[in-house]
């Protein structure tokens, strides 16, 4: 559904998506030996720089398997010393990712974007055990699909945002180079028009982001506005740091409206504005005011996570050398709810002004709205 400044248009929406394969094609990690390096052997170069892939026994598995090259030589013995200037491969073998839908949406779309709704449990980008089953992937196979071999060349459909994996709605994707370059500086002036005490600049801003979010507790307030910065904590199994309320993090900034309390159920439906958009930020901004998201495995009151202890890792590791699953919860596992239901944005090229909603689950309805559905319905 795509709504003008003048009118509104209505229309049915199409969907597309192909069925994911059972494997995926492995990946391959290629590092240059630099004189640093030299020093060292095979063995210690892996097991120090990627300490966060695999623990020693993991890479000396690896390397006995014969899944690394040496100047596209297989080596495995895991004592040969480096030599400047070598070339190292690392070949991931494929493996079968864990399940996740496929189908996606068309909200709106022209030459140079696409909106989406985008399912909860689907990845955007490549990230962790989710290396093919991603929103990236599903706009890939349809552009070559749609493309001949020639133009294909001019092709380059990609998201200009992240949604977290649990996360439904709407997710706004470019289909060129320069469509990508301008939709992004909408997001990036987001964030910057943010001072460090939270506050607004009295900017007029490209895009407009609303969410709806199911709550737990019953928030007392209309209104709430939420200025607690937000940064990064070391935390087992997220590599560059846990997203986290932090007084030393980056500014940000929510708009919360409650729209409905069910004290009975001792939960409350908010719509979200947010004028930043910092990884996991609404799930983090609630949690801070003590109003976590139903179902959030992750964040408790604070805007912390249930469990922020180390965790030491031990030489235990998977069939493929890495570590195995940490036990505690991780950004990407689901359960919550929150939906990125409304976008308003300035069109990057035809300086329209474009409204995109994105139809709201059941859940995250309010008594009112379901009573209109099931009346049309």
């Amino acid at each position: 559904m795509c709504n003008s400044s003048e009118s509104t248009v209505k229309e049915e929406l199409s969907s597309f998506g192909l069925r994911w394969p059972h494997l995926n094609q492995g990946l391959i990690y290629k590092d240059l030996v630099s004189s640093s390096d030299s020093e060292l052997t095979l063995i210690d170069f892996y097991s120090r720089k990627y300490t966060y892939s695999a623990p020693l026994q993991g890479w000396l598995q690896r390397i006995h398997n014969g899944q690394i090259t040496i100047d596209s030589m297989v080596v495995k013995e895991h004592n040969t010393a480096l030599r400047v200037g070598s070339e190292l491969v690392y070949h991931r073998l494929p493996w079968t990712e864990p399940d996740a839908p496929y189908l996606l949406q068309v909200l709106y779309e022209d030459e140079h974007m696409i909106a989406l709704n985008k399912p909860s449990g689907l990845q955007v980008l490549p990230g962790g055990l989710f290396q093919q089953r991603t929103v990236l992937t599903q706009l890939q196979w349809r552009a070559w699909k749609e493309t001949s071999s020639l133009t294909s060349q001019e092709s380059h459909p990609a998201p200009v945002h992240r949604l977290g994996r649990g996360t439904s709605g709407i997710l706004l994707c470019a289909k060129s180079k320069l469509a990508k370059t301008r939709l992004a500086a909408y997001f990036a002036d987001g964030a910057s028009l943010i001072k460090n005490n939270g506050s607004h600049i009295n900017k007029r801003r490209n895009i407009t982001k609303i969410y709806r979010a199911l709550v737990d507790g019953i928030v007392q307030q209309d209104k709430v506005i939420i200025e607690q910065p937000i940064g990064t904590v070391r935390y087992p199994g997220v590599a560059k740091g846990l997203y986290v309320a932090s007084a030393s993090g980056k500014s940000a900034l929510s708009k919360v409206e409650v729209l409905e309390r069910n004290v009975q159920k001792n939960h409350t439906l908010v719509q979200v504005e947010i004028e930043s958009g910092r990884p996991h930020q609404i799930r983090i901004h609630l949690s801070f005011i003590g109003h976590p998201l139903l179902g959030d495995p992750l964040y408790v009151a604070g805007g912390k996570p249930k469990c922020s202890e180390s965790e030491n890792a031990d030489e235990s590791f998977a069939q493929d050398g890495g570590y195995e699953r940490p036990m505690k919860p991780l950004p990407g596992d689901c359960g919550y709810y929150l939906h990125a239901h409304q976008l308003l944005l300035l069109h990057p090229f035809t300086t329209e002004v474009i409204t995109i909603i994105a139809p709201l689950p059941s859940i995250l309805q309010t008594q009112a709205e379901t009573q209109q559905r099931n009346l049309i319905g």
